[in-house]
């Protein structure tokens, strides 16, 4: 009986850990930007194919 009070008091600490860094994140304006990853995803190879010809790395010898 003792094992599931120390259970549940771990638990509760670990709960409000998670809640404390998420208020944390939200106060420091984590979330703020909720268009820019809704399309990053239709210009990521477009980047990395921009990059790879800026370094150089495209060409095989």
């Amino acid at each position: 009986m003792s094992a599931i009070i120390v259970l549940i008091g771990i638990s509760l600490v670990v709960a409000l850990i998670f809640l404390g860094v998420f208020i944390w994140s939200v106060k420091s304006n984590q979330y703020e930007d909720t268009y820019t990853p809704s399309i990053r995803i239709l210009f990521e190879d477009d980047d990395r194919q921009r990059t790879a010809t800026q370094t150089g790395d495209d060409e095989q010898s």
